[in-house]
């Protein structure tokens, strides 16, 4: 039962700490639309997603004025492209990519993600041709996003995928360079991809997943920070316990949406993702959390071990909050999307070599970074390498989505407004690990894989 207290304190959390719901993302399984006529197939995908998304956002927007709750993006993800691309072997897949654009024109949804392969143990039939046309597909498209999964810990890592992928993206950047490079912005690759994530740029929809599933992605972020301002002495174990307590909050309400959205859409409810998902905006940023804990700033020692401890209290209150958690489910630390990472880059503390550090204990991986545009191509595939293998021997998952600024050197700045921000470019040793990439192969999955 709700008391004035708890509705004061939520209306308190959205209007003045930043508390929204990210994105409400429609799961969309396009199986029964494979066909080996491309253009039929096509016209199956339109055809589909127009059905079942037609109401997404409008739903949404009943739902935001019913509970004053802000939703921030609508969202579609779908059965990855290069499943559908194999019954067509002769075809471009850049045609997927035009159909997918044009539905998520017509139902209104800001981002539509699933242009995606799964390459972890190797390349099947539709995938290189999909790794191949993802530049020209996201330069010649503005809602859709990309993701590439190269490695797993029960598989191991594809290097020749990764060998790839570094030239993709870059590759993707060049055709994007006129708009700030922004094509790699909406392109990750990933190790040990889930099949539920809302989030992008990673968002597919799983073949084990159903037909159609809602999920959720919460953010609060700046909820979290004016939790803390609030016991500034208080030692860690209480800091903990006030983060854990907060995070089911804000998972509460993102029960409450998704419930809603699923009933309205007549659409089965899937996860909610716990993820503290950033914004540029002052008051919404990981990074600021990270210093109210006590440090001067993000990327000063004692950086990861604050980040371990955030991610573990979020994800022990979110779970008790929603029946189906999935996702991603921990805090998030995409540089340019953070107002006070972008701050820490800036003033060259927070450096590159401390980010992948982070990443070992935090949801994702190396995001949303501005790389030189000189930086070769195998640099970046071995970044690449660096984060899959962190990813694969902890069991959790990695990914990398950098953007190479064309044209611009460390220090100079790129703006890819919305929420995807903007910030500067951050240094990159290019020491070459050109024949390190050259090997290929596959890396084998740790002992860890041997679970059974």
């Amino acid at each position: 039962m709700l008391n004035t207290n708890d509705i004061l304190e939520t209306i308190s959390m959205i209007e003045q700490e930043h508390l929204d719901i990210r994105t409400v993302t429609i799961g969309i399984s396009l199986l029964d639309c494979i066909d080996p006529d491309i253009h039929a197939a096509c016209n199956k995908i339109y055809d589909k997603i127009c059905r079942v998304a037609e109401h997404h956002v409008s739903v949404c927007t009943g739902i935001e004025k019913e509970y004053g709750i802000p939703i921030i993006h609508k969202r579609l993800s779908v059965t990855p492209i290069a499943m559908l691309a194999a019954a067509c072997p002769k075809s471009d897949p850049v045609l997927f990519a035009h159909t997918l654009e044009r539905a998520a024109q017509a139902v209104g949804v800001n981002f539509i993600g699933g242009y995606s392969a799964l390459v972890q143990k190797g390349f099947a039939p539709g995938d290189l041709a999909l790794i191949r046309s993802i530049s020209q597909s996201l330069a010649e498209t503005d809602h859709i996003c990309t993701s590439v999964n190269i490695g797993s810990s029960r598989a191991g890592i594809n290097r020749d995928a990764i060998a790839l992928m570094g030239r993709i993206v870059r590759e993707t950047a060049e055709r994007t360079a006129d708009r700030d490079c922004i094509g790699a912005a909406k392109l990750v690759v990933f190790c040990n991809a889930v099949e539920d994530n809302p989030f992008m740029a990673g968002a597919f929809h799983g073949t084990g997943e159903a037909d159609c599933a809602v999920n959720v992605g919460v953010s609060g972020p700046g909820v979290v920070r004016a939790a803390l301002a609030k016991v500034p002495d208080a030692d860690i174990g209480e800091v903990a316990e006030l983060i854990k307590r907060t995070a089911f909050k804000i998972t509460r309400v993102g029960q409450l949406v998704a419930n809603e959205a699923s009933k309205r859409l007549n659409i089965p409810f899937g996860i909610v993702d716990l993820s503290l998902a950033t914004t540029p905006a002052v008051g919404d940023s990981v990074a600021h959390i990270l210093e109210e804990m006590g440090l001067e700033q993000c990327g000063a020692c004692g950086t990861t071990a604050a980040l371990a401890m955030l991610n573990d209290a979020v994800k022990k209150g979110g779970v008790m909050a929603s029946n189906n958690v999935g996702g991603l489910s921990g805090a998030f630390i995409p540089v340019t999307e953070d107002a006070g990472m972008i701050d820490a880059a800036r003033s060259g503390c927070l450096r590159l070599e401390k980010l992948e550090a982070m990443t070992a204990v935090c949801s994702v991986g190396l995001d949303m970074i501005n790389l030189p545009g000189d930086t070769p191509a195998e640099v970046i595939s071995a970044l690449i390498a660096d984060e899959a293998a962190i990813g694969m021997v902890n069991s959790k998952t990695t990914a990398v989505r950098v953007i190479p600024a064309i044209g611009h050197k460390a220090g100079d700045e790129l703006n890819f407004g919305g929420l995807l921000g903007g910030g500067p470019v951050m240094q990159i040793n290019t020491a070459s690990p050109a024949k390190f990439i050259s090997r290929g192969g596959r890396l084998p999955a740790p002992l860890q894989s041997l679970k059974n």
